[in-house]
């Protein structure tokens, strides 16, 4: 409507609402971190406990390993066909418990990754879809494109990330603290040459030294990839978005032969993917061939730093393999940071993501933020009244001015005048436009069905969608063909089971009719319509408010229209101005 393109036009220019706490962190841990004292909260501790002694498990498995590599180096040294078996069941043993370790690991982990999910997808669902939040948020200021992927993908990412990083951090430090011992251990004492400077566990000042090194220059390298990963998540967000458009008004579209104009929206749109892909690409090229060198020394490094003490008869073979281990232990735990700089900007990217679309959608609060706002309440009396209303679109664009109106219970009032006004009124009645001032009393216990030019019918059965929405079992099959007949609609009965998109599948005029036949099925006593019967020709107009008049004869009926003929229909007509 006209008003509801104002306030898009506007949006960049709509106030946000109170601004949000300080700090990623804190703002993360004011989203995600009461699922950890939740209802729910017994089973997570327990998967969190199980996880943290199968990663110590994990970690002591690594040791073992270390020490059986020293012990199978130092039987191949010394040719022992005996100690070269003895290893061999050894080494049995421990991939058979390596085995059943990881396997545990991984399916606690998973299972805490998709509970942690489905958690935080619920409740910024619940958030979302709270009072009208997610129709008022796309006429409001803020980064909350693509609310949809947010929720689907973003969410999916941030939490599966968060808990394989916590789970290789864990595993990164206390493989620290036991490698270094063993590495200063095996390392032995190296005399600086030329001197009589004697510096033990040499190879542990070193490893920090190689992985200090590494970590500088990986970031150095890696810097730019949290941008551009951001930048390209949202870009293929766009595409994605795009795409969903012309899918649903396909038919509008063909009507209008605008698939040029649509292939070239896509085009300009796949090139921002492009352009932020070819990006994300440079930032990743410095990354990868930095990591590619420092991976491939890392193995080599230790054994020609430890070699002269091998050939100096100080270490025999398998400590030299053990030392030449534990670097590449303590080195990898060291480097950690560089190692899951990519995941780390994935997960942050898609947690900001996540985040700001919380925070907006929080800001609105209902309605609620700066200046004023239309207060809608319920009556004393049996009746509808606007009191001084104003409504604006968030620039503060006003579109009706000091309104006002008294519709008592079983009146019939048609509302007519200026299309842009007339859906303002309509939209504030049913609480979706909170901009603006004045008051809107609802009659008290009263169940009102407000009616849009466009019914939502959901994909799925078309009794599901005539129900919705109730469950499909609300009514039996009687009482549906009834409204269906006096809908007009009887021919479509055969269809009820049958599981389409009835928004694609049916014309106009039939889903406005299955609109009346699911209000007959409701019995509301207040009904409010904008424009619900406009696909309608004169004499099918007619006919449908006779209808409710006669099957819905104490129902109270206001009518948006700006059909000729129809004010013989109605027991008076108020006439609805937009603001100068």
């Amino acid at each position: 409507m006209t008003d509801a393109r104002s306030g898009a036009t506007a949006a960049q220019a709509a106030p946000r609402g109170a601004p949000p706490p300080r700090g990623f962190l804190r703002q993360i841990l004011r989203l995600a971190g009461p699922y950890w004292i939740s209802a729910r909260r017994r089973k997570v501790r327990v998967a969190v406990f199980a996880l943290l002694l199968l990663t110590m498990a994990q970690v002591a498995l690594s040791v073992w390993g270390n020490f059986w590599n020293r012990e199978l180096f130092d039987a191949l040294e010394q040719k022992s066909v005996s100690g070269v078996l003895l290893q061999v069941g050894v080494f049995a043993l421990i991939l058979l418990v390596s085995m059943a370790v990881t396997a545990a690991h991984l399916m606690i982990k998973r299972w805490l990754q998709l509970d942690w999910r489905r958690w935080l997808t619920e409740r910024l669902l619940r958030r979302w879809l709270e009072d009208g939040r997610h129709f008022r948020l796309q006429f409001v200021a803020g980064e909350h494109d693509n609310p949809d992927a947010r929720i689907a993908e973003d969410i999916r990412i941030a939490t599966e990330s968060a808990i394989g990083l916590g789970h290789t951090l864990v595993f990164s430090l206390l493989s620290l603290f036991l490698f270094i011992d063993i590495l200063w251990t095996t390392s032995g004492t190296l005399r600086v040459p030329g001197t009589t400077l004697d510096v033990p566990g040499y190879m542990v000042p070193l490893a920090f030294v190689y992985a200090v090194g590494g970590a500088l220059l990986g970031w150095l390298f890696g810097r730019t990839l949290v941008r551009s990963s951001d930048a390209l998540q949202t870009a293929e967000a766009s595409f994605r978005y795009g795409l969903a458009r012309v899918r649903e008004h396909g038919e509008a579209i063909t009507l209008v032969h605008g698939e040029p104009r649509e292939r070239l929206g896509s085009g300009v749109r796949f090139a921002d993917v492009a352009r932020d892909w070819d990006r994300q690409s440079w930032a990743l090229l410095g990354l990868v061939s930095f990591s590619t060198a420092y991976g491939a020394l890392l193995p080599i490094f230790p054994i020609l730093v430890a070699a002269p003490q091998y050939i100096a008869g100080a270490m025999t073979l398998g400590v030299l393999m053990q030392a030449a281990q534990a670097f590449q232990r303590v080195t990898s735990a060291l480097s950690w940071p560089v190692d899951n700089l990519g995941e780390i900007a994935r997960c942050r990217t898609s947690a900001e993501r996540v985040l700001s679309l919380y925070n907006d959608v929080e800001a609105l609060n209902g309605g609620a933020g700066e200046g004023p706002r239309i207060e809608r309440r319920e009556a004393i009396e049996p009746r509808l009244a606007v009191a001084d209303l104003t409504v604006h679109d968030p620039a503060g664009h006003v579109v009706l001015e000091h309104f006002a109106a008294n519709i008592e219970r079983g009146e019939r009032v048609l509302l007519t005048g200026d299309p842009a006004a007339t859906s303002s009124l309509f939209k504030a009645i049913a609480g979706l436009w909170p901009w603006g001032s004045g008051v809107v009393e609802l009659p008290p216990h009263a169940r009102i069905a407000f009616m849009p030019q466009r019914p939502f019918l959901p994909a799925g059965t078309l009794r599901e969608a005539l129900c919705y929405p109730e469950p499909p079992e609300a009514w039996d099959l009687p009482a549906i063909r009834w409204a269906l007949e006096c809908a007009g609609v009887a021919w479509i009965a055969p269809r009820l089971d049958e599981s389409a998109d009835w928004d694609a599948v049916l014309p106009l005029r039939a889903r406005q009719r299955l609109g009346f036949a699911r209000v007959l099925l409701q019995r509301p006593n207040w009904i409010v319509m904008e424009e619900a019967s406009d696909a309608f020709d004169a004499r099918g107009e007619r006919l449908i408010l006779d209808m409710l008049r006669h099957e819905l004869p104490d129902t109270t009926l206001v009518t948006i229209s700006f059909h000729p003929g129809l004010e013989k229909l109605h027991d008076r007509t108020i006439h609805v101005r937009r603001a100068r």
